[in-house]
């Protein structure tokens, strides 16, 4: 008898730690993310995972890494199943994130604000976008990110260029002295819209001014009748035609990263996440940056986040990584893994890297920026903004027409 309840006893402490195993696995979180061209983000998310799931026996971080277009059309079929991410990448803005804040895909984080400090922790400039909302704080900031313009310097040097242009017109002049060298003065990959879109976005700052393109972007005055808008489009056809790398409408970011690599085109305008890309290469040395001259204070820039789903099983343990990802110990030790600088801001910056101490010097010197166009405006009217942009830059639109083609979509949605 005493046997038997032994073998009882036995059996029943093996289904408590059957199911305590099976409750310990369970803790499974779920990302997805991008999986990013700078190979350098790839590894600095596997380093972060194993090291988190050390410090958290039982709980697993499964990292799901697609590309830009395929990642936004899974979370589209996300948000109206059960199945998906814990946590998911999105950009900041009405556009990006906002979508599937809108979807009711994303968790309001207040109580994890207040938990972690995340406030007080991480640069307020990122921090911004997750306000944007009502009925709560949506997101994290994972990345903040500034675009500018890196150069060929073999190749301005044949043209005859000596010192990086410090106003709109001496960056045209310089156009036009590569293209008289025979060199296409920027490259662009069209097949993905948000590419050649950085150009247009520009030009609304050079063209239009602070306050007008803000109230463009609102969609708080008619893109028909504000002439900056007019000229913008016109302005941007002017280098599609004459100083963009040729073909550009049927290749992606990437093509047109490799074209740049290999001296086609003098100018790439990207973001400080490549200098990664260029280390990786080993041919930093080649290329120089500087801010796209718009003649305004304000940087072109955004910020990416990490959201928690609603739908998430598992929201506290999320909420944990997401605060050990941004964390001053992790931050610091992939410094450059991401871009050249931290959300974080008691990261310290001790890189000798020259275009990373560009990075630095240029976000020290601008007070303000503003948004990609496809994270200012709403989903609708971003798909509108591209076509009409690669209509624009197709031949197939007149640039004359295009503001008041934009204006007629804003119309008709109110």
């Amino acid at each position: 008898m005493q046997t038997s309840r032994k073998l009882r006893h036995v059996a029943l402490l093996g289904a408590i730690a059957t199911v305590v195993a099976g409750a310990a696995s369970a803790q499974e979180v779920k990302v997805w993310t991008l999986t990013f061209a700078n190979d350098s983000a790839n590894k600095a998310w596997a380093d972060i995972v194993k090291e988190f799931e050390a410090a958290n026996p039982g709980v697993t971080i499964k990292v799901e890494g697609r590309g830009t277009d395929e990642h936004k059309s899974a979370l589209r079929v996300a948000s109206g199943s059960d199945q998906g991410p814990d946590i998911y990448f999105m950009w900041g803005g009405l556009g990006l994130g906002g979508e599937f804040v809108k979807a009711g895909l994303s968790l309001p984080l207040d109580k994890y604000y207040a938990e972690y400090k995340w406030d007080d922790e991480l640069l307020s400039p990122a921090l911004s976008f997750s306000k944007q909302y009502e009925g709560g704080r949506h997101g994290v900031p994972y990345t903040f990110h500034g675009e500018a313009l890196y150069y060929n310097k073999a190749l301005f040097e044949k043209a005859g260029i000596t010192t990086a242009p410090a106003t709109y017109d001496e960056l045209v002049a310089d156009a036009e002295k590569l293209k008289a060298a025979g060199i296409p003065a920027i490259t662009f990959g069209g097949t993905v819209n948000w590419h050649v879109m950085r150009l247009m976005d520009m030009i609304l700052e050079t063209k239009c001014g602070v306050d007008k393109h803000d109230r463009l972007m609102s969609m708080k005055v008619s893109w028909a009748e504000e002439a900056c808008a007019t000229a913008s489009f016109e302005e941007f056809h002017k280098w599609t035609s004459n100083y963009t790398l040729k073909p550009f409408m049927g290749i992606d970011q990437a093509q047109s990263f490799n074209l740049f690599l290999g001296n086609r085109a003098a100018m790439m305008l990207e973001g400080d996440w490549l200098v990664g890309q260029l280390k990786g290469e080993n041919r930093t040395a080649d290329f120089g940056l500087f801010p796209f001259p718009t003649g305004t204070d304000r940087l072109y820039g955004f910020a990416e986040y990490n959201y928690i789903s609603s739908k998430s099983k598992v929201p506290d343990i999320a909420a944990k990584f997401l605060n050990y990802l941004e964390s001053t110990d992790v931050q610091q030790k992939h410094l450059g893994d991401f871009g050249s600088i931290s959300v974080n801001k008691n990261v310290k910056y001790t890189s000798t890297e020259p275009l990373d101490q560009k990075w630095i010097e240029i976000f020290g010197k601008f007070p303000s920026t503003f948004v990609n166009g496809d994270q200012a405006f709403p989903l609708d009217v971003t798909t509108e903004y591209f076509q009409v942009i690669n209509e624009v830059a197709s031949d197939t639109l007149d640039p004359k027409a295009a503001a008041a083609e934009l204006q007629k979509f804003i119309g008709n949605r109110s």
